[in-house]
Protein backbone atom coordinates (compact mmCIF):
# COMPACT_ATOMS: atom_id res chain seq x y z
CA UNK A 1 0.00 0.00 0.00
CA UNK A 2 1.66 3.21 -0.93
CA UNK A 3 2.46 5.68 1.59
CA UNK A 4 1.34 9.40 2.07
CA UNK A 5 3.98 11.81 1.94
CA UNK A 6 4.43 14.96 3.93
CA UNK A 7 6.57 18.36 4.16
CA UNK A 8 7.24 19.13 7.73
CA UNK A 9 10.21 21.50 7.80
CA UNK A 10 11.35 24.03 5.15
CA UNK A 11 15.29 25.28 5.22
CA UNK A 12 16.34 28.17 2.86
CA UNK A 13 19.57 30.32 2.62
CA UNK A 14 18.68 32.83 -0.76
CA UNK A 15 19.49 36.26 -1.75
CA UNK A 16 16.47 37.63 0.27
CA UNK A 17 18.03 36.19 3.71
CA UNK A 18 19.87 33.47 5.52
CA UNK A 19 16.89 31.98 6.90
CA UNK A 20 12.96 30.72 5.91
CA UNK A 21 11.68 33.34 7.17
CA UNK A 22 13.39 36.21 5.38
CA UNK A 23 12.83 34.39 2.20
CA UNK A 24 9.06 33.73 2.47
CA UNK A 25 8.82 37.63 4.19
CA UNK A 26 10.32 38.57 1.30
CA UNK A 27 8.63 37.38 -1.35
CA UNK A 28 4.91 38.52 0.16
CA UNK A 29 6.37 42.28 -0.32
CA UNK A 30 7.53 42.03 -3.59
CA UNK A 31 11.56 42.34 -2.64
CA UNK A 32 14.03 41.66 -4.95
CA UNK A 33 17.57 40.08 -4.51
CA UNK A 34 19.47 40.91 -7.10
CA UNK A 35 22.12 43.41 -7.03
CA UNK A 36 25.51 43.97 -8.86
CA UNK A 37 28.22 41.32 -8.39
CA UNK A 38 31.01 41.72 -5.83
CA UNK A 39 32.35 38.81 -5.32
CA UNK A 40 34.66 39.45 -8.37
CA UNK A 41 35.86 42.23 -10.38
CA UNK A 42 32.80 41.74 -13.37
CA UNK A 43 33.46 44.72 -15.05
CA UNK A 44 34.17 43.04 -18.41
CA UNK A 45 31.37 40.98 -18.35
CA UNK A 46 28.31 41.37 -20.66
CA UNK A 47 26.23 40.42 -17.26
CA UNK A 48 27.15 42.58 -14.00
CA UNK A 49 24.32 41.64 -11.96
CA UNK A 50 23.39 38.18 -9.60
CA UNK A 51 21.67 36.80 -6.69
CA UNK A 52 24.28 36.86 -4.20
CA UNK A 53 23.50 35.57 -0.80
CA UNK A 54 24.60 38.21 1.66
CA UNK A 55 26.73 38.17 5.13
CA UNK A 56 26.47 34.34 4.88
CA UNK A 57 28.47 33.25 8.40
CA UNK A 58 29.23 29.27 8.06
CA UNK A 59 30.58 29.37 11.72
CA UNK A 60 27.05 29.83 12.66
CA UNK A 61 26.33 26.09 11.30
CA UNK A 62 29.71 24.54 11.47
CA UNK A 63 33.00 24.91 12.74
CA UNK A 64 35.88 26.93 11.27
CA UNK A 65 37.77 23.79 10.69
CA UNK A 66 34.73 22.26 9.30
CA UNK A 67 34.15 24.89 6.79
CA UNK A 68 37.28 25.11 5.12
CA UNK A 69 37.19 21.71 3.97
CA UNK A 70 34.24 22.29 2.39
CA UNK A 71 32.81 24.23 -1.47
CA UNK A 72 30.86 27.41 -0.34
CA UNK A 73 27.73 24.76 -1.76
CA UNK A 74 27.83 22.46 0.90
CA UNK A 75 28.25 25.23 3.69
CA UNK A 76 24.99 25.96 1.77
CA UNK A 77 23.22 22.86 1.77
CA UNK A 78 24.65 22.48 5.30
CA UNK A 79 22.51 25.55 6.67
CA UNK A 80 19.47 24.67 4.94
CA UNK A 81 19.25 21.30 6.10
CA UNK A 82 19.91 22.48 9.88
CA UNK A 83 17.07 25.09 9.46
CA UNK A 84 15.13 22.48 7.56
CA UNK A 85 15.43 20.02 10.88
CA UNK A 86 15.01 22.71 13.26
CA UNK A 87 11.87 23.78 11.61
CA UNK A 88 10.37 20.47 11.72
CA UNK A 89 10.89 19.92 15.35
CA UNK A 90 11.96 16.18 14.99
CA UNK A 91 13.99 14.76 17.73
CA UNK A 92 16.92 13.08 15.63
CA UNK A 93 17.51 10.75 18.76
CA UNK A 94 14.15 9.45 18.68
CA UNK A 95 14.08 7.98 14.85
CA UNK A 96 15.53 4.99 12.69
CA UNK A 97 18.27 6.17 11.59
CA UNK A 98 18.38 3.76 8.90
CA UNK A 99 15.04 4.83 7.55
CA UNK A 100 16.23 8.86 7.47
CA UNK A 101 17.74 9.39 3.88
CA UNK A 102 19.03 12.39 2.53
CA UNK A 103 18.90 13.52 -1.54
CA UNK A 104 20.29 16.69 -2.55
CA UNK A 105 20.61 18.26 -5.87
CA UNK A 106 23.51 20.22 -6.99
CA UNK A 107 23.79 21.10 -11.08
CA UNK A 108 27.45 22.36 -10.76
CA UNK A 109 29.03 21.26 -7.49
CA UNK A 110 32.27 22.50 -6.19
CA UNK A 111 33.27 25.19 -9.32
CA UNK A 112 34.54 27.80 -7.09
CA UNK A 113 36.97 25.09 -5.41
CA UNK A 114 37.73 24.06 -8.73
CA UNK A 115 38.59 27.34 -9.92
CA UNK A 116 40.44 27.75 -6.78
CA UNK A 117 42.54 25.07 -7.27
CA UNK A 118 43.37 25.46 -11.17
CA UNK A 119 44.82 28.98 -10.48
CA UNK A 120 47.02 27.01 -7.46
CA UNK A 121 48.36 24.35 -10.07
CA UNK A 122 48.61 27.37 -12.88
CA UNK A 123 50.86 29.16 -9.98
CA UNK A 124 52.32 26.78 -7.91
CA UNK A 125 52.50 23.46 -9.28
CA UNK A 126 50.61 20.19 -8.84
CA UNK A 127 52.34 19.59 -5.14
CA UNK A 128 50.49 22.33 -3.86
CA UNK A 129 46.51 21.08 -4.50
CA UNK A 130 44.85 20.67 -1.45
CA UNK A 131 44.05 16.88 -0.37
CA UNK A 132 40.55 18.05 -0.07
CA UNK A 133 40.30 19.07 -3.35
CA UNK A 134 37.97 15.92 -4.74
CA UNK A 135 35.94 15.81 -1.75
CA UNK A 136 35.38 19.61 -2.02
CA UNK A 137 34.26 19.35 -5.36
CA UNK A 138 32.03 16.92 -5.94
CA UNK A 139 28.44 17.30 -6.53
CA UNK A 140 27.68 14.25 -3.55
CA UNK A 141 29.55 15.94 -0.84
CA UNK A 142 26.71 18.08 0.00
CA UNK A 143 24.07 14.61 0.63
CA UNK A 144 27.17 13.22 2.32
CA UNK A 145 28.23 15.38 4.56
CA UNK A 146 24.73 15.78 5.65
CA UNK A 147 24.53 12.13 6.28
CA UNK A 148 27.16 12.31 8.52
CA UNK A 149 25.93 15.10 10.69
CA UNK A 150 22.61 13.22 10.95
CA UNK A 151 23.97 9.87 11.16
CA UNK A 152 21.08 9.56 8.33
CA UNK A 153 21.86 5.94 7.06
CA UNK A 154 19.25 5.63 4.55
CA UNK A 155 18.92 6.29 0.82
CA UNK A 156 22.05 9.20 -0.12
CA UNK A 157 22.88 9.93 -2.88
CA UNK A 158 22.73 13.31 -5.36
CA UNK A 159 20.86 14.07 -8.69
CA UNK A 160 22.47 16.25 -11.23
CA UNK A 161 20.29 17.60 -14.21
CA UNK A 162 20.88 20.85 -14.52
CA UNK A 163 18.29 23.71 -13.54
CA UNK A 164 15.95 20.40 -12.27
CA UNK A 165 18.94 19.00 -9.90
CA UNK A 166 16.66 20.01 -7.04
CA UNK A 167 13.72 18.94 -8.45
CA UNK A 168 14.96 15.92 -9.08
CA UNK A 169 15.71 14.66 -5.60
CA UNK A 170 12.52 15.94 -4.40
CA UNK A 171 10.94 13.45 -7.24
CA UNK A 172 12.97 10.43 -5.92
CA UNK A 173 12.75 10.95 -1.70
CA UNK A 174 8.61 11.35 -2.80
CA UNK A 175 9.02 7.70 -4.10
CA UNK A 176 11.67 6.49 -1.31
CA UNK A 177 8.87 7.31 1.59
CA UNK A 178 5.40 6.69 -0.87
CA UNK A 179 7.19 2.91 -1.71
CA UNK A 180 8.22 2.06 1.54
CA UNK A 181 12.04 2.81 1.79
CA UNK A 182 12.23 5.26 4.10
CA UNK A 183 10.38 7.64 6.57
CA UNK A 184 12.13 10.58 6.22
CA UNK A 185 14.35 12.00 3.15
CA UNK A 186 16.03 15.71 3.20
CA UNK A 187 16.11 16.65 0.23
CA UNK A 188 16.50 19.74 -2.65
CA UNK A 189 19.34 21.56 -3.97
CA UNK A 190 22.20 24.07 -3.52
CA UNK A 191 24.43 26.04 -5.49
CA UNK A 192 27.70 28.32 -5.61
CA UNK A 193 27.96 29.21 -8.99
CA UNK A 194 28.86 33.04 -9.04
CA UNK A 195 32.10 32.56 -10.06
CA UNK A 196 34.74 34.20 -12.98
CA UNK A 197 34.07 30.97 -14.87
CA UNK A 198 30.49 30.30 -14.55
CA UNK A 199 29.28 33.82 -15.08
CA UNK A 200 31.30 34.14 -18.47
CA UNK A 201 30.21 30.63 -19.58
CA UNK A 202 26.42 32.10 -19.50
CA UNK A 203 27.35 35.17 -20.86
CA UNK A 204 29.19 33.35 -23.91
CA UNK A 205 25.94 31.74 -23.80
CA UNK A 206 24.14 35.07 -23.93
CA UNK A 207 22.15 33.48 -21.35
CA UNK A 208 21.97 36.03 -18.72
CA UNK A 209 20.30 39.57 -18.65
CA UNK A 210 22.04 42.63 -19.19
CA UNK A 211 20.32 45.28 -17.52
CA UNK A 212 23.44 46.25 -15.44
CA UNK A 213 21.52 49.41 -14.60
CA UNK A 214 19.17 48.29 -13.06
CA UNK A 215 19.63 45.05 -10.91
CA UNK A 216 16.26 45.29 -9.37
CA UNK A 217 14.35 45.18 -12.71
CA UNK A 218 16.68 42.41 -14.70
CA UNK A 219 14.51 39.49 -13.61
CA UNK A 220 11.66 39.67 -15.38
CA UNK A 221 9.25 36.58 -15.89
CA UNK A 222 6.83 36.57 -18.51
CA UNK A 223 7.53 40.19 -19.36
CA UNK A 224 7.73 41.17 -23.29
CA UNK A 225 10.95 43.23 -22.29
CA UNK A 226 12.57 40.59 -20.49
CA UNK A 227 16.14 39.71 -21.52
CA UNK A 228 17.47 36.69 -19.50
CA UNK A 229 18.13 35.31 -16.41
CA UNK A 230 19.75 36.06 -13.35
CA UNK A 231 22.37 33.83 -11.80
CA UNK A 232 21.66 33.30 -8.15
CA UNK A 233 22.85 31.02 -5.11
CA UNK A 234 21.67 29.51 -2.20
CA UNK A 235 20.08 25.93 -0.79
CA UNK A 236 16.52 25.01 -0.15
CA UNK A 237 16.22 21.65 1.72
CA UNK A 238 12.88 19.95 2.86
CA UNK A 239 12.32 17.69 4.92
CA UNK A 240 9.45 14.75 3.29
CA UNK A 241 8.10 12.36 5.78
CA UNK A 242 5.51 10.05 5.75
CA UNK A 243 2.56 11.13 6.98
CA UNK A 244 1.29 8.79 9.83
CA UNK A 245 5.43 9.03 10.99
CA UNK A 246 4.80 12.80 10.97
CA UNK A 247 1.15 12.27 12.72
CA UNK A 248 2.47 10.29 15.39
CA UNK A 249 5.00 13.44 16.68
CA UNK A 250 2.37 15.69 15.89
CA UNK A 251 4.25 17.43 13.41
CA UNK A 252 3.12 20.58 11.21
CA UNK A 253 2.51 19.66 7.92
CA UNK A 254 2.85 22.20 5.43
CA UNK A 255 1.66 20.46 2.62
CA UNK A 256 1.28 17.09 1.03
CA UNK A 257 2.98 15.96 -2.14
CA UNK A 258 0.65 13.10 -3.81
CA UNK A 259 2.29 13.52 -7.66
CA UNK A 260 5.72 13.40 -9.46
CA UNK A 261 5.92 13.43 -13.16
CA UNK A 262 9.51 13.41 -15.10
CA UNK A 263 10.36 13.78 -18.65
CA UNK A 264 12.77 14.41 -21.15
CA UNK A 265 12.70 16.74 -24.49
CA UNK A 266 15.13 14.65 -26.64
CA UNK A 267 15.52 18.23 -28.63
CA UNK A 268 17.95 20.56 -28.01
CA UNK A 269 21.32 21.04 -25.18
CA UNK A 270 19.22 24.35 -24.40
CA UNK A 271 16.26 25.36 -25.42
CA UNK A 272 12.85 23.66 -24.58
CA UNK A 273 10.88 21.20 -27.00
CA UNK A 274 8.70 23.53 -29.00
CA UNK A 275 4.81 24.13 -27.44
CA UNK A 276 6.75 23.37 -24.45
CA UNK A 277 5.62 19.32 -24.47
CA UNK A 278 7.49 17.74 -22.60
CA UNK A 279 7.10 20.38 -19.63
CA UNK A 280 3.55 19.51 -20.61
CA UNK A 281 3.90 15.97 -20.31
CA UNK A 282 5.75 16.49 -16.80
CA UNK A 283 2.71 18.30 -15.06
CA UNK A 284 0.31 16.09 -17.01
CA UNK A 285 2.28 12.59 -15.38
CA UNK A 286 1.85 14.60 -11.88
CA UNK A 287 -1.72 15.48 -12.18
CA UNK A 288 -2.04 11.85 -12.76
CA UNK A 289 -0.22 10.05 -10.59
CA UNK A 290 -1.96 12.82 -7.69
CA UNK A 291 -5.37 11.43 -9.18
CA UNK A 292 -6.77 14.34 -10.21
CA UNK A 293 -8.35 16.37 -12.75
CA UNK A 294 -6.96 18.83 -14.76
CA UNK A 295 -9.48 21.56 -12.96
CA UNK A 296 -8.27 21.18 -9.48
CA UNK A 297 -5.31 22.70 -9.85
CA UNK A 298 -4.99 26.35 -8.49
CA UNK A 299 -1.29 27.69 -8.54
CA UNK A 300 1.51 26.73 -11.16
CA UNK A 301 4.81 28.08 -8.90
CA UNK A 302 5.89 28.18 -12.36
CA UNK A 303 10.39 27.65 -13.93
CA UNK A 304 9.57 31.00 -15.03
CA UNK A 305 13.39 32.15 -15.86
CA UNK A 306 13.24 35.54 -17.49
CA UNK A 307 14.24 33.96 -20.63
CA UNK A 308 12.24 34.48 -24.34
CA UNK A 309 11.98 30.89 -24.83
CA UNK A 310 11.11 29.48 -21.51
CA UNK A 311 8.07 31.68 -20.63
CA UNK A 312 6.53 31.43 -23.79
CA UNK A 313 6.89 27.61 -24.23
CA UNK A 314 6.09 27.24 -20.07
CA UNK A 315 2.99 29.23 -21.34
CA UNK A 316 1.95 27.33 -24.37
CA UNK A 317 2.62 24.24 -22.48
CA UNK A 318 -0.02 25.20 -19.22
CA UNK A 319 -1.99 26.41 -22.44
CA UNK A 320 -2.24 23.50 -24.36
CA UNK A 321 -2.99 21.13 -20.86
CA UNK A 322 -5.12 23.04 -18.91
CA UNK A 323 -7.14 24.50 -22.07
CA UNK A 324 -10.02 26.94 -20.74
CA UNK A 325 -8.60 26.78 -17.14
CA UNK A 326 -5.36 27.92 -18.01
CA UNK A 327 -6.93 30.99 -17.42
CA UNK A 328 -8.59 30.68 -13.95
CA UNK A 329 -5.02 29.27 -12.49
CA UNK A 330 -2.64 31.75 -10.61
CA UNK A 331 1.08 31.37 -11.94
CA UNK A 332 3.69 33.04 -10.30
CA UNK A 333 7.56 32.88 -10.67
CA UNK A 334 10.04 33.31 -7.24
CA UNK A 335 13.08 33.84 -9.81
CA UNK A 336 11.83 38.09 -10.43
CA UNK A 337 13.04 38.10 -6.86
CA UNK A 338 15.71 35.57 -6.39
CA UNK A 339 16.99 35.20 -9.40
CA UNK A 340 18.17 31.24 -10.81
CA UNK A 341 19.45 29.25 -8.05
CA UNK A 342 20.18 26.81 -10.78
CA UNK A 343 20.26 23.40 -8.59
CA UNK A 344 18.97 24.54 -5.41
CA UNK A 345 16.04 25.59 -7.27
CA UNK A 346 13.68 23.01 -7.33
CA UNK A 347 14.21 22.85 -3.82
CA UNK A 348 13.77 26.18 -2.81
CA UNK A 349 10.75 26.75 -5.07
CA UNK A 350 9.14 23.66 -3.42
CA UNK A 351 9.26 25.44 -0.04
CA UNK A 352 7.90 28.67 -1.59
CA UNK A 353 4.62 26.50 -3.29
CA UNK A 354 4.18 24.50 0.39
CA UNK A 355 3.88 27.97 2.06
CA UNK A 356 1.88 29.31 0.17
CA UNK A 357 -0.33 26.28 0.47
CA UNK A 358 -0.17 26.64 4.18
CA UNK A 359 -0.85 30.19 4.27
CA UNK A 360 -2.91 30.71 1.29
CA UNK A 361 -0.84 33.22 -0.20
CA UNK A 362 0.58 33.56 -3.62
CA UNK A 363 3.54 35.39 -3.97
CA UNK A 364 3.80 37.60 -7.08
CA UNK A 365 5.51 37.60 -10.14
CA UNK A 366 7.69 41.13 -9.90
CA UNK A 367 8.67 43.27 -12.94
CA UNK A 368 6.00 42.47 -14.93
CA UNK A 369 5.05 45.79 -16.48
CA UNK A 370 5.27 45.20 -20.65
CA UNK A 371 2.54 42.68 -21.69
CA UNK A 372 3.71 39.64 -24.03
CA UNK A 373 1.50 38.23 -26.34
CA UNK A 374 3.37 35.07 -26.03
CA UNK A 375 2.74 35.20 -22.40
CA UNK A 376 -0.91 36.01 -21.52
CA UNK A 377 -1.62 34.56 -18.66
CA UNK A 378 -2.47 35.28 -15.28
CA UNK A 379 0.89 35.51 -13.55
CA UNK A 380 0.09 37.27 -10.48
CA UNK A 381 1.66 40.37 -11.34
CA UNK A 382 4.21 42.78 -9.15
CA UNK A 383 1.22 42.03 -5.92
CA UNK A 384 0.87 39.14 -3.45
CA UNK A 385 -2.52 37.74 -3.57
CA UNK A 386 -4.36 35.84 -0.95
CA UNK A 387 -6.07 32.97 -2.33
CA UNK A 388 -6.45 29.41 -0.72
CA UNK A 389 -4.84 26.94 -3.08
CA UNK A 390 -5.70 23.18 -2.67
CA UNK A 391 -3.50 22.08 -5.25
CA UNK A 392 -0.45 23.47 -6.58
CA UNK A 393 2.47 22.28 -9.35
CA UNK A 394 5.93 23.28 -9.08
CA UNK A 395 7.87 23.21 -12.08
CA UNK A 396 11.56 22.64 -12.80
CA UNK A 397 13.27 22.59 -16.17
CA UNK A 398 16.77 22.03 -17.08
CA UNK A 399 19.42 22.30 -20.04
CA UNK A 400 19.65 18.96 -21.62
CA UNK A 401 15.90 18.74 -21.64
CA UNK A 402 15.21 17.82 -18.15
CA UNK A 403 11.68 18.21 -16.73
CA UNK A 404 10.02 17.80 -13.47
CA UNK A 405 7.38 18.74 -11.83
CA UNK A 406 5.79 18.15 -8.40
CA UNK A 407 2.04 18.11 -7.60
CA UNK A 408 1.27 19.18 -3.30
CA UNK A 409 -2.05 19.14 -1.86
CA UNK A 410 -3.27 21.54 0.80
CA UNK A 411 -3.44 19.20 4.04
CA UNK A 412 -6.50 18.58 5.63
Amino acid sequence: MPKRVAITGLGVISPLGLDTKSFWDGLKEGLCGIRRITYFDASEYSSQIAGEVKDFDPTIWMSSKEARKMDLFCRYAIAASQLAIDDSGVDLSEIEKERFGVIIGSGIGGIITLEEQHRILIEKGPRRISPFFIPMMISDMASGLIAIRYEAKGINYSTVSACASGAHSLTAAFRSIKYGESDMVLCGGTEATISPLSVAGFCSMKALSTRNDNPGKSSRPFDKERDGFIMAEGSGIVLFEEVEHAKKRGARIYAEVIGAGATADAYHITAPAPEGEGARRAMNLAIQEGEISLENVDYINAHGTSTELNDKEETLAIKLLFKEHSRRIKISSIKSMVGHMLGAAGGVECAATALSLYHGIIPPTINYEFPDPDCDLDYVPNVTQELKINYALSNSFGFGGHNVSLLLKKFE
